[in-house]
Protein backbone atom coordinates (compact mmCIF):
# COMPACT_ATOMS: atom_id res chain seq x y z
CA UNK A 1 0.00 0.00 0.00
CA UNK A 2 2.74 2.59 0.79
CA UNK A 3 4.51 2.13 -2.45
CA UNK A 4 0.74 2.63 -4.34
CA UNK A 5 0.67 6.10 -2.34
CA UNK A 6 4.49 6.64 -3.41
CA UNK A 7 3.99 6.32 -7.26
CA UNK A 8 0.20 8.07 -6.94
CA UNK A 9 2.44 10.78 -5.26
CA UNK A 10 4.94 10.55 -7.51
CA UNK A 11 2.75 10.70 -10.66
CA UNK A 12 0.67 13.73 -9.34
CA UNK A 13 4.32 15.55 -8.90
CA UNK A 14 4.75 14.62 -12.15
CA UNK A 15 1.91 16.05 -14.26
CA UNK A 16 2.54 18.89 -11.78
CA UNK A 17 5.43 20.07 -13.37
CA UNK A 18 4.44 19.64 -16.93
CA UNK A 19 0.60 21.40 -16.02
CA UNK A 20 0.70 23.97 -19.16
CA UNK A 21 0.76 21.38 -21.64
CA UNK A 22 -1.78 19.11 -19.54
CA UNK A 23 -3.64 21.96 -18.30
CA UNK A 24 -5.09 22.01 -21.59
CA UNK A 25 -6.27 18.15 -21.77
CA UNK A 26 -7.63 19.00 -18.71
CA UNK A 27 -9.41 21.93 -19.78
CA UNK A 28 -10.92 19.63 -22.67
CA UNK A 29 -12.41 17.47 -21.09
CA UNK A 30 -13.70 19.37 -18.45
CA UNK A 31 -15.40 20.71 -21.39
CA UNK A 32 -16.18 17.18 -22.25
CA UNK A 33 -18.02 16.37 -19.45
CA UNK A 34 -19.47 19.76 -19.09
CA UNK A 35 -21.13 18.90 -22.28
CA UNK A 36 -22.14 15.48 -20.92
CA UNK A 37 -23.61 16.16 -17.87
CA UNK A 38 -24.94 19.39 -19.14
CA UNK A 39 -27.25 17.61 -21.63
CA UNK A 40 -28.29 15.14 -19.31
CA UNK A 41 -29.01 17.56 -16.50
CA UNK A 42 -30.79 20.10 -18.57
CA UNK A 43 -33.04 17.36 -20.41
CA UNK A 44 -33.83 15.70 -17.04
CA UNK A 45 -34.48 18.82 -15.34
CA UNK A 46 -36.90 20.47 -18.63
CA UNK A 47 -38.95 16.84 -18.13
CA UNK A 48 -39.42 17.43 -14.59
CA UNK A 49 -40.47 21.12 -15.14
CA UNK A 50 -43.11 19.98 -17.65
CA UNK A 51 -44.25 16.89 -15.24
CA UNK A 52 -44.50 18.34 -11.93
CA UNK A 53 -46.29 21.97 -13.47
CA UNK A 54 -49.58 20.61 -13.53
CA UNK A 55 -51.05 17.87 -11.65
CA UNK A 56 -54.57 16.10 -10.44
CA UNK A 57 -55.84 17.49 -13.64
CA UNK A 58 -57.58 14.24 -15.59
CA UNK A 59 -58.39 15.80 -18.41
CA UNK A 60 -57.64 18.79 -20.99
CA UNK A 61 -60.51 19.25 -22.89
CA UNK A 62 -60.54 21.97 -25.84
CA UNK A 63 -61.09 22.42 -30.15
CA UNK A 64 -60.24 19.15 -32.13
CA UNK A 65 -56.68 19.90 -33.26
CA UNK A 66 -52.82 18.73 -31.86
CA UNK A 67 -52.72 17.59 -28.20
CA UNK A 68 -49.27 18.55 -27.55
CA UNK A 69 -50.46 22.28 -28.67
CA UNK A 70 -53.45 22.17 -26.92
CA UNK A 71 -51.09 21.24 -23.80
CA UNK A 72 -48.32 23.23 -24.64
CA UNK A 73 -50.66 26.70 -25.09
CA UNK A 74 -53.29 26.03 -22.01
CA UNK A 75 -51.12 24.53 -19.45
CA UNK A 76 -47.79 25.88 -20.20
CA UNK A 77 -48.58 28.98 -22.73
CA UNK A 78 -45.73 27.94 -25.28
CA UNK A 79 -46.67 28.06 -29.04
CA UNK A 80 -49.61 29.53 -31.14
CA UNK A 81 -52.76 30.09 -30.29
CA UNK A 82 -55.67 27.19 -30.73
CA UNK A 83 -59.39 27.46 -31.53
CA UNK A 84 -61.79 28.08 -28.86
CA UNK A 85 -64.32 26.01 -27.70
CA UNK A 86 -67.46 27.08 -26.32
CA UNK A 87 -69.31 28.03 -23.49
CA UNK A 88 -72.10 25.41 -23.39
CA UNK A 89 -69.91 22.63 -24.52
CA UNK A 90 -67.63 23.59 -21.38
CA UNK A 91 -71.01 24.03 -19.08
CA UNK A 92 -71.83 20.51 -20.50
CA UNK A 93 -68.83 18.58 -19.54
CA UNK A 94 -69.08 20.37 -15.92
CA UNK A 95 -71.91 19.18 -15.04
CA UNK A 96 -71.35 15.39 -16.33
CA UNK A 97 -71.87 13.07 -13.84
CA UNK A 98 -68.09 11.23 -13.88
CA UNK A 99 -66.81 15.38 -13.19
CA UNK A 100 -65.99 16.43 -9.47
CA UNK A 101 -64.61 20.11 -10.68
CA UNK A 102 -63.31 21.75 -13.69
CA UNK A 103 -61.40 25.18 -14.46
CA UNK A 104 -62.11 27.27 -17.46
CA UNK A 105 -59.07 28.85 -19.27
CA UNK A 106 -59.01 31.41 -21.59
CA UNK A 107 -56.01 33.20 -23.06
CA UNK A 108 -54.65 35.56 -25.86
CA UNK A 109 -54.15 39.04 -24.35
CA UNK A 110 -50.54 39.93 -22.43
CA UNK A 111 -49.24 42.56 -20.49
CA UNK A 112 -45.38 43.25 -21.05
CA UNK A 113 -44.89 40.18 -22.89
CA UNK A 114 -46.62 37.68 -19.94
CA UNK A 115 -49.87 35.79 -21.31
CA UNK A 116 -53.17 36.73 -19.17
CA UNK A 117 -55.12 33.87 -18.20
CA UNK A 118 -58.79 34.37 -17.71
CA UNK A 119 -60.29 31.93 -15.46
CA UNK A 120 -62.79 31.21 -12.47
CA UNK A 121 -61.85 32.04 -8.79
CA UNK A 122 -61.47 27.82 -8.39
CA UNK A 123 -58.15 28.03 -10.06
CA UNK A 124 -56.55 29.06 -6.98
CA UNK A 125 -58.28 26.33 -5.25
CA UNK A 126 -58.06 23.55 -7.19
CA UNK A 127 -54.92 23.87 -9.26
CA UNK A 128 -51.90 21.57 -7.89
CA UNK A 129 -48.39 21.23 -8.71
CA UNK A 130 -45.54 19.38 -7.88
CA UNK A 131 -47.90 16.61 -6.96
CA UNK A 132 -50.42 17.65 -4.14
CA UNK A 133 -49.05 21.69 -3.54
CA UNK A 134 -51.73 24.25 -3.28
CA UNK A 135 -51.49 28.00 -5.09
CA UNK A 136 -50.90 30.16 -1.98
CA UNK A 137 -50.46 34.13 -1.81
CA UNK A 138 -47.82 36.29 -0.52
CA UNK A 139 -49.85 39.20 -0.65
CA UNK A 140 -53.48 40.04 -1.48
CA UNK A 141 -55.80 37.83 -2.36
CA UNK A 142 -58.32 36.29 -5.49
CA UNK A 143 -59.43 38.84 -8.18
CA UNK A 144 -63.03 40.12 -6.31
CA UNK A 145 -64.38 42.95 -8.62
CA UNK A 146 -64.21 42.80 -12.25
CA UNK A 147 -61.06 44.75 -12.97
CA UNK A 148 -59.26 43.06 -10.55
CA UNK A 149 -55.81 41.15 -11.41
CA UNK A 150 -53.97 38.60 -9.56
CA UNK A 151 -49.99 38.44 -10.96
CA UNK A 152 -47.53 35.35 -10.54
CA UNK A 153 -44.66 35.73 -8.24
CA UNK A 154 -42.41 36.50 -11.22
CA UNK A 155 -44.67 39.07 -12.68
CA UNK A 156 -44.85 41.24 -9.48
CA UNK A 157 -40.93 40.62 -8.45
CA UNK A 158 -39.92 42.02 -12.17
CA UNK A 159 -42.54 45.09 -12.58
CA UNK A 160 -42.66 45.69 -9.08
CA UNK A 161 -46.64 44.86 -8.87
CA UNK A 162 -47.99 44.81 -5.03
CA UNK A 163 -51.83 44.81 -4.31
CA UNK A 164 -53.22 48.25 -5.63
CA UNK A 165 -50.92 48.77 -8.23
CA UNK A 166 -52.66 49.87 -11.66
CA UNK A 167 -51.89 48.12 -15.18
CA UNK A 168 -53.17 47.70 -18.52
CA UNK A 169 -53.80 44.54 -20.63
CA UNK A 170 -52.80 44.23 -24.58
CA UNK A 171 -54.58 42.73 -26.81
CA UNK A 172 -52.32 39.56 -28.74
CA UNK A 173 -49.69 37.74 -27.01
CA UNK A 174 -46.73 38.67 -28.95
CA UNK A 175 -43.86 40.92 -27.52
CA UNK A 176 -44.28 43.41 -30.26
CA UNK A 177 -46.20 46.82 -30.37
CA UNK A 178 -49.89 45.85 -29.16
CA UNK A 179 -53.11 48.20 -28.99
CA UNK A 180 -53.77 48.58 -25.93
CA UNK A 181 -56.93 48.28 -23.53
CA UNK A 182 -55.97 51.38 -22.19
CA UNK A 183 -59.93 52.43 -21.42
CA UNK A 184 -60.63 49.30 -18.86
CA UNK A 185 -57.62 49.16 -16.23
CA UNK A 186 -56.95 46.56 -13.86
CA UNK A 187 -55.68 47.13 -10.42
CA UNK A 188 -53.41 44.43 -8.82
CA UNK A 189 -55.48 42.58 -5.93
CA UNK A 190 -53.38 39.78 -5.30
CA UNK A 191 -49.51 38.49 -5.45
CA UNK A 192 -48.98 34.47 -5.80
CA UNK A 193 -45.93 32.77 -4.00
CA UNK A 194 -43.40 31.23 -5.95
CA UNK A 195 -44.12 28.01 -7.48
CA UNK A 196 -41.56 27.60 -10.21
CA UNK A 197 -43.83 26.82 -13.10
CA UNK A 198 -45.29 28.63 -15.61
CA UNK A 199 -47.79 29.93 -12.80
CA UNK A 200 -45.28 32.28 -11.88
CA UNK A 201 -45.09 34.00 -15.05
CA UNK A 202 -48.77 34.92 -15.98
CA UNK A 203 -51.49 37.26 -15.34
CA UNK A 204 -54.97 36.04 -13.92
CA UNK A 205 -58.17 38.12 -14.39
CA UNK A 206 -61.75 36.53 -14.21
CA UNK A 207 -63.64 35.37 -17.34
CA UNK A 208 -66.06 38.37 -16.67
CA UNK A 209 -62.93 41.07 -17.34
CA UNK A 210 -61.81 38.91 -20.36
CA UNK A 211 -65.52 39.83 -21.87
CA UNK A 212 -65.57 43.04 -20.93
CA UNK A 213 -62.41 44.26 -22.10
CA UNK A 214 -63.33 43.03 -25.82
CA UNK A 215 -66.89 44.33 -25.71
CA UNK A 216 -65.98 47.09 -28.27
CA UNK A 217 -63.68 44.84 -30.47
CA UNK A 218 -64.36 42.70 -32.97
CA UNK A 219 -62.29 40.59 -35.36
CA UNK A 220 -59.06 41.57 -33.19
CA UNK A 221 -58.89 45.11 -33.68
CA UNK A 222 -61.61 47.82 -31.73
CA UNK A 223 -64.90 48.42 -33.23
CA UNK A 224 -64.67 51.85 -35.41
CA UNK A 225 -67.33 54.39 -33.91
CA UNK A 226 -67.92 52.18 -30.79
CA UNK A 227 -66.78 51.97 -27.40
CA UNK A 228 -68.02 51.02 -23.72
CA UNK A 229 -66.77 53.07 -20.66
CA UNK A 230 -65.45 50.43 -18.23
CA UNK A 231 -68.51 51.99 -15.79
CA UNK A 232 -70.60 50.79 -18.76
CA UNK A 233 -69.14 47.59 -19.07
CA UNK A 234 -72.04 45.76 -16.58
CA UNK A 235 -75.07 46.87 -18.40
CA UNK A 236 -73.98 43.64 -20.70
CA UNK A 237 -74.04 39.91 -20.76
CA UNK A 238 -70.64 39.18 -19.03
CA UNK A 239 -70.87 35.50 -20.04
CA UNK A 240 -68.21 34.58 -22.03
CA UNK A 241 -69.05 33.03 -25.21
CA UNK A 242 -65.86 30.78 -25.89
CA UNK A 243 -62.88 29.37 -23.63
CA UNK A 244 -59.22 28.03 -24.80
CA UNK A 245 -59.27 25.01 -22.34
CA UNK A 246 -61.46 23.43 -19.51
CA UNK A 247 -59.60 21.59 -17.39
CA UNK A 248 -61.07 18.77 -15.60
CA UNK A 249 -60.48 16.46 -12.83
CA UNK A 250 -62.71 13.28 -12.52
CA UNK A 251 -64.92 11.47 -9.01
CA UNK A 252 -62.55 8.30 -10.35
CA UNK A 253 -59.96 8.06 -12.73
CA UNK A 254 -61.11 4.82 -13.96
CA UNK A 255 -63.72 6.59 -16.14
CA UNK A 256 -60.86 9.25 -17.63
CA UNK A 257 -61.20 6.69 -21.03
CA UNK A 258 -64.98 6.80 -21.04
CA UNK A 259 -65.15 10.30 -20.70
CA UNK A 260 -62.51 11.20 -23.47
CA UNK A 261 -64.30 9.17 -26.07
CA UNK A 262 -67.70 10.63 -25.31
CA UNK A 263 -65.96 14.33 -25.35
CA UNK A 264 -64.44 13.24 -29.18
CA UNK A 265 -67.81 11.79 -30.29
CA UNK A 266 -69.98 15.09 -29.75
CA UNK A 267 -71.67 16.00 -32.82
CA UNK A 268 -72.77 19.67 -31.36
CA UNK A 269 -68.89 20.74 -31.23
CA UNK A 270 -65.74 18.92 -32.43
CA UNK A 271 -64.00 18.56 -29.36
CA UNK A 272 -60.85 16.37 -28.00
CA UNK A 273 -59.72 15.59 -24.45
CA UNK A 274 -55.96 15.58 -23.88
CA UNK A 275 -54.42 13.31 -20.48
CA UNK A 276 -51.76 15.11 -19.83
CA UNK A 277 -49.53 12.21 -19.12
CA UNK A 278 -50.29 10.90 -22.48
CA UNK A 279 -49.69 14.33 -24.54
CA UNK A 280 -46.43 14.75 -22.65
CA UNK A 281 -45.23 11.23 -23.31
CA UNK A 282 -45.83 12.22 -27.13
CA UNK A 283 -43.73 15.22 -26.80
CA UNK A 284 -40.90 13.55 -24.86
CA UNK A 285 -41.40 10.88 -28.49
CA UNK A 286 -41.37 13.46 -30.78
CA UNK A 287 -37.93 14.82 -28.64
CA UNK A 288 -36.15 11.61 -28.23
CA UNK A 289 -34.41 11.40 -31.56
CA UNK A 290 -32.97 15.16 -30.92
CA UNK A 291 -31.52 14.11 -27.56
CA UNK A 292 -30.42 11.01 -28.79
CA UNK A 293 -28.42 13.02 -31.02
CA UNK A 294 -27.26 15.43 -28.76
CA UNK A 295 -26.08 13.09 -26.59
CA UNK A 296 -24.20 11.12 -29.63
CA UNK A 297 -22.18 14.57 -30.11
CA UNK A 298 -21.16 14.73 -26.52
CA UNK A 299 -19.99 11.37 -26.20
CA UNK A 300 -18.27 11.85 -29.20
CA UNK A 301 -16.64 15.27 -27.85
CA UNK A 302 -16.14 13.41 -24.33
CA UNK A 303 -14.03 10.66 -26.72
CA UNK A 304 -12.23 13.23 -28.25
CA UNK A 305 -10.87 14.67 -24.88
CA UNK A 306 -9.72 11.47 -23.50
CA UNK A 307 -8.02 10.99 -27.44
CA UNK A 308 -6.33 14.06 -26.37
CA UNK A 309 -5.07 12.66 -23.20
CA UNK A 310 -3.30 9.71 -24.69
CA UNK A 311 -2.04 11.74 -27.81
CA UNK A 312 -0.66 14.51 -24.73
CA UNK A 313 0.79 10.99 -22.47
CA UNK A 314 2.19 9.91 -25.69
CA UNK A 315 3.88 12.96 -26.58
CA UNK A 316 5.72 13.59 -23.77
CA UNK A 317 7.57 9.86 -23.69
CA UNK A 318 10.23 10.66 -25.47
CA UNK A 319 11.26 13.78 -23.68
CA UNK A 320 10.75 10.99 -20.27
CA UNK A 321 12.73 8.45 -21.22
CA UNK A 322 15.37 9.16 -19.23
CA UNK A 323 13.05 9.78 -16.46
CA UNK A 324 11.71 6.56 -16.76
CA UNK A 325 15.28 4.83 -17.04
CA UNK A 326 16.26 6.32 -14.03
CA UNK A 327 13.19 5.45 -11.85
CA UNK A 328 14.27 2.23 -13.16
CA UNK A 329 17.51 2.17 -12.25
CA UNK A 330 16.33 2.97 -8.36
CA UNK A 331 14.16 0.12 -8.50
CA UNK A 332 10.77 0.49 -9.84
CA UNK A 333 9.49 -2.37 -12.01
CA UNK A 334 8.41 -2.31 -14.91
CA UNK A 335 4.89 -2.78 -13.73
CA UNK A 336 5.31 0.06 -11.42
CA UNK A 337 6.52 2.71 -14.29
CA UNK A 338 2.59 1.26 -16.19
CA UNK A 339 1.21 2.07 -12.81
CA UNK A 340 2.65 5.53 -13.00
CA UNK A 341 1.75 6.78 -16.56
CA UNK A 342 -2.16 4.89 -15.84
CA UNK A 343 -2.43 6.99 -12.46
CA UNK A 344 -1.24 10.03 -13.78
CA UNK A 345 -3.89 9.77 -16.53
CA UNK A 346 -6.60 8.98 -14.58
CA UNK A 347 -5.92 12.09 -12.22
CA UNK A 348 -5.88 13.86 -14.73
CA UNK A 349 -9.41 12.26 -16.15
CA UNK A 350 -10.65 13.25 -12.18
CA UNK A 351 -9.45 17.17 -12.60
CA UNK A 352 -11.53 17.50 -15.79
CA UNK A 353 -15.00 15.76 -14.40
CA UNK A 354 -14.03 18.50 -11.25
CA UNK A 355 -13.18 21.05 -13.38
CA UNK A 356 -16.79 19.91 -15.66
CA UNK A 357 -19.11 19.74 -12.19
CA UNK A 358 -17.93 23.46 -11.32
CA UNK A 359 -18.39 24.64 -15.05
CA UNK A 360 -22.10 22.47 -15.13
CA UNK A 361 -22.33 24.87 -11.47
CA UNK A 362 -21.49 28.45 -13.24
CA UNK A 363 -23.93 27.47 -16.25
CA UNK A 364 -26.85 26.78 -14.01
CA UNK A 365 -26.57 29.87 -12.07
CA UNK A 366 -25.78 31.52 -15.90
CA UNK A 367 -28.76 30.22 -17.69
CA UNK A 368 -31.07 29.49 -14.99
CA UNK A 369 -32.23 32.42 -14.46
CA UNK A 370 -32.78 33.69 -18.09
CA UNK A 371 -34.95 30.20 -18.64
CA UNK A 372 -36.83 31.27 -15.82
CA UNK A 373 -37.83 34.57 -17.23
CA UNK A 374 -38.58 33.54 -20.80
CA UNK A 375 -39.85 30.00 -20.44
CA UNK A 376 -40.69 29.19 -16.62
CA UNK A 377 -38.44 26.47 -16.64
CA UNK A 378 -36.14 26.64 -13.09
CA UNK A 379 -33.30 24.27 -13.15
CA UNK A 380 -31.64 24.28 -10.35
CA UNK A 381 -28.38 22.63 -9.17
CA UNK A 382 -28.00 18.91 -7.51
CA UNK A 383 -26.18 16.47 -6.51
CA UNK A 384 -25.58 14.09 -9.54
CA UNK A 385 -28.30 10.92 -9.68
CA UNK A 386 -27.53 7.74 -10.39
CA UNK A 387 -28.06 8.20 -14.47
CA UNK A 388 -25.28 10.97 -13.86
CA UNK A 389 -22.78 9.21 -11.76
CA UNK A 390 -22.93 6.17 -14.53
CA UNK A 391 -21.60 8.18 -16.93
CA UNK A 392 -18.81 9.75 -14.76
CA UNK A 393 -18.09 6.69 -13.98
CA UNK A 394 -18.17 5.51 -17.76
CA UNK A 395 -15.65 9.03 -18.36
CA UNK A 396 -13.15 7.49 -15.29
CA UNK A 397 -12.93 4.17 -16.95
CA UNK A 398 -12.87 5.17 -20.34
CA UNK A 399 -9.72 7.77 -18.99
CA UNK A 400 -8.30 4.86 -17.99
CA UNK A 401 -8.07 2.64 -20.50
CA UNK A 402 -7.42 5.18 -22.65
CA UNK A 403 -4.14 5.90 -20.50
CA UNK A 404 -3.29 2.20 -20.14
CA UNK A 405 -2.41 2.88 -24.18
CA UNK A 406 1.21 5.87 -22.94
CA UNK A 407 1.44 3.44 -20.33
CA UNK A 408 1.91 0.16 -21.89
CA UNK A 409 4.50 2.20 -24.58
CA UNK A 410 6.50 3.40 -21.33
CA UNK A 411 6.30 0.20 -19.85
CA UNK A 412 7.71 -1.49 -23.24
CA UNK A 413 10.72 1.52 -23.60
CA UNK A 414 11.29 1.07 -19.18
CA UNK A 415 12.17 -2.93 -20.33
CA UNK A 416 14.31 -2.09 -23.62
CA UNK A 417 15.99 1.08 -22.44
CA UNK A 418 17.90 0.63 -18.96
CA UNK A 419 20.34 3.67 -18.82
CA UNK A 420 20.83 3.89 -22.10
CA UNK A 421 18.96 5.80 -24.11
CA UNK A 422 18.26 5.08 -27.70
CA UNK A 423 19.63 7.00 -31.23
Amino acid sequence: MRRFWYLASLARKSAWNRRGTLALVVLCIALSTLLLLGIERIRGQIRENFVQAVSGVDLVAGARGGSIQLMLYAVFHLGGATNNMGWESAQRIAAHRDVAWTIPLSLGDSHKGYPVVATSPDFFGRYRFRADRRIEFTAGRAFDALFDVVVGAEVARKLGYRPGSPLVLSHGNSETLLAEHADKPFVVSGVLAPTGTPVDRALYISLAAMEAIHLDWQGGAPVPGFRVRADQVRKFDLTPKSITALLVGLKSRSRVFALQREIGGWKEEALMGVMPGVAMDQLWRMLDTGERALLLISALVTLTGLAGLASAILAGLGERRRELAILRSAGARPLDILFLLACEGVMLVFAGIVAGLLGLVLLLLGIGPMLAERYGIVLYFSWPGREECLLLGSIVAAGFLTSLIPAWRAYRISLSDGLTLST
